[in-house]
Parts: C-alpha cells; sequence; structure tokens
C-alpha cells in the first residue's frame, strides 16, 4: 500500500532524529553549516528511498527502514560533501554503537543461565528476523548441543547497499557482529567469512564455553 507524502515525510523525519548520534560526529568534525547541508541532503535521500520501497514486505523493512536505508542516506550526504570523512564517521560510530551492545550483554552473561538462554533464543530468532521473510537466505544446521550454526547465503544488507551504490557499507554492518559478539564470558562467536567482505557467504557461529 502506497503511504503519502506527509506519511513519508514524518516516517523520514522520525527515523532521522533517531540517527542524531550521526549528526554529533558530524558537527563535531565540519562546520554548522556544513552539517546543516549534509543533514538535509540525508533527509532528501532517505525520504526518496522509502518512496522508491514501499512494497517492501514487513520483514524486509524491517532492516531497511531502520538500519540500511538511513545508513546509505547519511553515508551518501557525508560522501557528496567530503568523501574522506564519510567513512570514518560511519565506522566510528557503527563500532562504538555495536560495541556498547556487546558490553550489555556481556554483563548479562554473569547471570546464572543466561549464556543457555541467549545460544538458545538464537534458534528462533535468526528463523524470524534474518530468514526469508526478511530478505535472507540461509542454511541452518543441525541442532548441537551447546552451539548454534547457519550460513548466509544472500543478505538484503548486499543488495540494497549495493542498489544504492554503497556496497562498502556492507562490511561495517558483518563487522557489528564482532563488536557485539566478540567478546562475551562463557560464548564464543566464530565467523571465517563474510558477503561484506566478498566472500559467496557469512558463516555464523555460537558456541558455549568454559
Amino acid at each position: 500500500m502506497q503511504t503519502g507524502k506527509s506519511e513519508l515525510k514524518k516516517k523520514t523525519i522520525k527515523t532521522m532524529k533517531s540517527k542524531k548520534v550521526f549528526r554529533d560526529e558530524i558537527t563535531a568534525r565540519l562546520s554548522s553549516t556544513e552539517c546543516k547541508k549534509i543533514w538535509h541532503d540525508a533527509h532528501r535521500r532517505l525520504y526518496r528511498m522509502y518512496a522508491d520501497h514501499q512494497d517492501l514486505p514487513k520483514g524486509v523493512a524491517m532492516h531497511t527502514d531502520v538500519f540500511i536505508f538511513p545508513a546509505a542516506a547519511i553515508y551518501l550526504a557525508m560522501k557528496e560533501a567530503d568523501p574522506d570523512m564519510a567513512y570514518d564517521v560511519m565506522k566510528k560510530i557503527m563500532v562504538e554503537k555495536s560495541t556498547k551492545t556487546g558490553q550489555k550483554i556481556a554483563k548479562c552473561c554473569k547471570i546464572p543461565g543466561f549464556r543457555k538462554f541467549f545460544l538458545k533464543m538464537w534458534d528462533s530468532l535468526s528463523h524470524k528476523m534474518f530468514g526469508e521473510t526478511a530478505g535472507f537466505r540461509n542454511v541452518f544446521y543441525p541442532k548441537e548441543k551447546g552451539c548454534f550454526r547457519m550460513d548466509i547465503i544472500q543478505c538484503p544488507y548486499n543488495k540494497y547497499l549495493t542498489e544504492q551504490g554503497c556496497p562498502e557499507l556492507n562490511i561495517l554492518f558483518c563487522e557489528n557482529d564482532v563488536h557485539s559478539y566478540g567478546n562475551l564470558p562463557g560464548l564464543k562467536f566464530s565467523r571465517t567469512k563474510t558477503i561484506g567482505a566478498g566472500d559467496e557467504l557469512c558463516d555464523f557461529k555460537m558456541e558455549l564455553v568454559k
């Protein structure tokens, strides 16, 4: 169903407000005038992306509307104004945000029983958030005690970031997993390949360790 211009505008404004951390970083590096110009351009780009992709399935839009399109819009607006700064800003903010997520999960891992719960959760979570209804194609391996494995062989992040002309951002989203799950006490996250780095798949493995 097509959304009216006013609703698309409200959606764009709401999303961009939620990405204030990027604007703060740009403001710290450039003048107020330059920042306003970039942010206005990012608004314009995001609005157009939303308008051009109104018919995406709900599961796919969960990724595109909240993560993929806002990142692409902000990055491309920065790249237009300052190519040398754009990627550095995106990487810095994404690393900081995913590292904070990892620190929160790490604290929870100290709660008795949480690690087993977290590992078990991945089976249902991955089918819902990273399954075919969300634009992914996966290989889910048979359940193993104390271990969860899957391969992602098709990824909407790769698809839509490439479509928007910024496939280089894909690797940053891949690396978010490393910062979020790579330092959890009692859990080991392993990955040897990523689509974002040009490989044919992303292999994901999480296992309990002593």
